[in-house]
């Protein structure tokens, strides 16, 4: 069994991605990984990963983005699929740039890629999310943050990036997968309040137009207080472990995060999914949840 390790990121300092750690914590598990850089690279991207994964296995390739080609995200599509597009594994293993797999799952993980490796049926599999928020001590607890998401998939099945890059599809169907034991460790609300500004304006960009820098500068000059994007409700207090190749980073945070602090004004919506989270706790049942995928036993 080959396992591929694949991947893609563009401004990885000016937007403070943990993409180091990303490729790190997916190594020890894949045969090779691809790291596909956007072009131009105007922060050093390139010579971070280059300095910070000195593995063998590692093979950037270097991409030109399209300025034009800002519509529904699916400039984050189109990269992922140059980097899928050189896998050579019998499972691809995907990897956004803040996103980190904890070592403790790596075991767990290689043998349910062994035990479904002949079982053609099962497309992909399926990751649980920690999505952590305003500090490494906090993550969002609702399941309206999508709570799994598919991360490993077969290879040479014509599956490819769905959309914004979230998930995948094939032919335009939803894929069968099985849940794994692997957890995603999302950071990408973890971030100094600068570097989350412009991550922040830049990924709306993508996804509305460059008319975004022009038209709603102001609201982004306002964007943080962190305490005030989402309902404080929603945030638990994360008592568990973090991947150990996140330890230098977490050591240097210095930003406070506390929700008492929060200034965010509640709406139906968030009365909506307070109440569909509790029934969720009570009855396991995750009414209206977002499933991009079929899970089959």
């Amino acid at each position: 069994m080959k396992v591929s390790g694949f991947t893609f990121v563009k401004d990885a300092v000016k937007f403070s991605f943990p993409v180091v750690e990303s490729i790190r914590s997916m190594l020890p598990i894949c045969d090779e990984v691809i790291v596909n850089i956007g072009m131009p690279d105007t922060d050093g991207t390139v010579d971070l990963i280059e300095k910070g994964v000195k593995s063998k296995k590692v093979k950037i390739i270097k991409t030109d983005w399209d300025p034009f080609f800002k519509v529904k995200g699916r400039i984050l599509a189109q990269q992922t699929n140059i980097a899928l597009y050189k896998c050579t594994g019998d499972w691809c293993l995907y990897l956004q740039a803040d996103e980190v797999l904890h070592e403790d799952d790596h075991r767990k993980l290689l043998h349910s890629m062994r035990e479904n490796l002949h079982n053609k049926n099962v497309e992909g599999l399926l990751f649980d999310y920690i999505h952590f928020f305003g500090s490494f001590k906090t993550y969002v607890r609702s399941y309206h943050w999508y709570k799994r998401e598919i991360r490993i998939i077969r290879n040479h099945l014509g599956i490819t990036s769905w959309r914004s890059a979230q998930s995948f599809r094939v032919d335009g169907r939803k894929i069968n997968v099985k849940q794994s034991p692997g957890r995603i460790f999302h950071y990408g609300w973890v971030r100094s309040p600068e570097a989350m500004i412009a991550k922040k304006q830049y990924h709306d960009s993508l996804h509305h137009g460059n008319k975004v820098y022009a038209e709603e500068k102001e609201k982004y000059d306002l964007f943080f207080e962190f305490v005030n994007q989402i309902d404080p409700f929603m945030i638990g207090k994360y008592k568990g472990s973090h991947p150990k190749v996140m330890t230098p980073r977490i050591k240097k945070w210095k930003y406070i995060f506390d929700k008492r602090k929060s200034a965010h004004k509640t709406t139906f919506r968030d009365i909506r999914y307070r109440i569909s989270d509790v029934l969720a706790d009570l009855t396991g049942i995750r009414l209206g949840e977002y499933k991009n995928f079929k899970i089959i036993k």
